[in-house]
């Protein structure tokens, strides 16, 4: 992929704020106004038959080509179990944002058809999601043409590495919503800033003051992320601490509930009905689960009635896989599965002992933190809101503001709507460039190449560092041949805070940006250019070059191998 970022559009009229989930996927859009106090935000509520949903089934429906998406989105959920024949499509595609995270374990991921690499599944959904988007701005503010007058805000988890906002810019590209891979119309933002956003005006609710420190934890389908957010003068926000996150969504909590099936079913059972029936998987996730079990589990004993789970209505094709032993017992228990109130626990408990680690590692690196917000789908639990109480509640003040599930949502609309609202960002990884220099003694033998230089990671910023998000990061550079009409830089980052060479461990490379249309006349070796990055911003594939010598910018092209 290869591209130069075109300049900002100064026409843009409607902000719309992009969340894509693991499991669920929703939009929200506003207008931009000179009077900011009259701006309201949309979160979108209808996905053509289906009303009053403010987030859609990250879901993908194809017909047996692989081709053609059929359906999506909540349409694209199995339907309810039946004896009568009928021609069976593929099984639904989903959860494939786990395929952009590079430390999801591989289980994990969702088997994909060899047609529908992740890359394409998340632009076909993005072009459903997308046709729904259009028409709701289109339609709202007659002679707004998308592609010009839309700025893009969409969200990323904090866990992420960077190379997914270069995946993500190539998969929204090929789905149709901005016009050229270089537009400046799509900016990205974390899940959590987004979260911590949207959650200022209850800030001015719970009189927090200038100067005091909140925690955000995001609880989605996949990952539940956290960001420490100081409140500034204006309005503005910092962040303060390192972002932290992990993938325990409430995803898991199905996991956990498909786990204790294989106890009664038999893994072998559980995992042929995987492979053949999963339209079946599905439906009794979504239809029975998730509504019935999960979603209204408050964790209370005294609210508690056992729940049956009957395999012959919600999942009768389990049935011909179970072998004895397990089949004698569901036999005599006539196929029904009793689910009491510790067995329901138990499916949340592992997922829920992760979240609250992980807040409590925040908030031992952020000793003045006096408030934590809960926003998220998986925060609507009334179960996960009484544990992180239970456990928090006599540290820092608790809230949980309305609608959790949209905060994601708002927030990006709002961060779009005013960027220099987040006045600094802390660094999530460290960042440098490839550095060819004469090899020197000391260094080692076999690194040494046949002109007798040696590659090395050239440090710029360093992870865990606070930097106001307009901060430049600088280096000169020239060519090594006289008639070079161009510089290409290799850039890389690195969990670590150091590095000395750019193929250890844990050092990924973000891509490479090459300068071109240099001068060759009578200019030779002595043709410095300094190359400028901004690694705090949203965007850290955005670069400038100009001359040392004569002040000339050049053009910066950047792509990835």
């Amino acid at each position: 992929m290869e591209f130069a970022y075109e300049p900002v559009n100064e026409d843009i009229r409607v902000v719309v704020g992009v969340d894509f989930g693991t499991t669920y996927s929703g939009f929200a859009y506003a207008y931009i106004q000179e009077n900011k106090e009259k701006i309201k935000i949309v979160v979108n509520e209808e996905w053509g038959n289906f009303k009053t949903l403010k987030k859609i089934n990250t879901t993908l429906q194809y017909d047996e080509t692989y081709r053609v998406v059929v359906n999506w989105g909540a349409g694209a959920l199995s339907s309810e179990p039946t004896k009568r024949k009928r021609h069976n499509l593929p099984k639904p595609v989903e959860y494939f944002k786990f395929y952009l995270g590079d430390d999801i374990p591989e289980e994990k991921k969702p088997k994909l058809p060899p047609e529908v690499p992740f890359e394409k599944a998340i632009s076909d959904f993005l072009h459903e999601m997308g046709k729904t988007m259009k028409e709701k701005v289109e339609n709202h503010w007659p002679g707004i043409d998308f592609l010009k007058h839309v700025l893009l805000v969409f969200t990323v988890p904090a866990e992420f590495n960077e190379n997914v906002r270069i995946i993500m810019r190539q998969c929204i590209y090929n789905s149709g919503l901005i016009r050229s891979l270089g537009t400046l119309n799509l900016q990205f933002t974390t899940e959590p800033e987004a979260a911590s956003i949207y959650c200022i005006n209850k800030l001015k609710e719970l009189n927090m003051k200038t100067g005091e420190t909140y925690l955000v934890v995001d609880c989605g389908g996949g990952t539940v992320d956290l960001t420490v957010r100081k409140l500034l003068a204006g309005g503005r926000i910092a962040e303060t601490t390192e972002r932290t996150g992990d993938f325990c969504g409430s995803t898991y909590v199905d996991d956990e509930f498909l786990k204790f099936l294989e106890k009664k079913a038999g893994k072998s059972a559980v995992k042929m009905l995987k492979a053949n029936n999963y339209n079946q998987v599905n439906y009794m996730v979504h239809k029975f689960f998730c509504p019935e079990v999960k979603i209204p589990f408050s964790g209370k004993e005294d609210d508690f009635k056992i729940i049956e789970f009957d395999i012959e209505k919600k999942c009768p094709a389990l049935i011909q896989y179970i072998n004895d032993p397990e089949r004698y017992q569901l036999e005599d228990d006539e196929w029904i599965v009793d689910l009491d109130f510790a067995t329901v626990k138990s499916f949340f408990d592992p997922v829920i002992k992760k979240i609250i680690n992980l807040i409590t590692l925040q908030l031992s690196n952020c000793s003045d933190c006096s408030l934590l917000f809960l926003v998220g789908g998986f925060s609507e639990s009334k179960y996960l809101q009484h544990r992180i109480k239970e456990e928090f509640g006599g540290k820092v003040k608790i809230s949980i503001p309305p609608n959790p599930a949209a905060a994601v949502l708002k927030g990006a609309c709002e961060y779009g709507l005013d960027m220099k609202t987040v006045a600094t960002r802390v660094l999530k990884w460290s960042y440098g460039f490839l550095l060819s220099e004469f090899w020197q003694a000391g260094d080692p033998i076999s690194r040494k190449d046949s002109n007798g230089r040696i590659d090395k990671f050239s440090l710029l910023a360093s992870k865990g560092t606070e930097v106001d998000v307009n901060k430049e990061f600088s280096t000169i550079v020239k060519p090594l041949h006289p008639d070079q009409t161009s510089i290409l830089f290799q850039f890389f980052y690195t969990s670590e805070h150091d590095s000395v060479y750019c193929d250890e461990p844990h050092m990924k490379k973000l891509g490479s940006f090459r300068i071109i249309d240099l001068p060759t006349e009578n200019s030779g070796l002595n043709r410095q250019v300094l190359l400028t990055v901004r690694f705090a911003s949203t965007e850290s594939t955005v670069a400038t070059a100009k001359s040392l010598h004569n002040g000339d910018a050049y053009q910066t092209i950047f792509y990835t191998e």
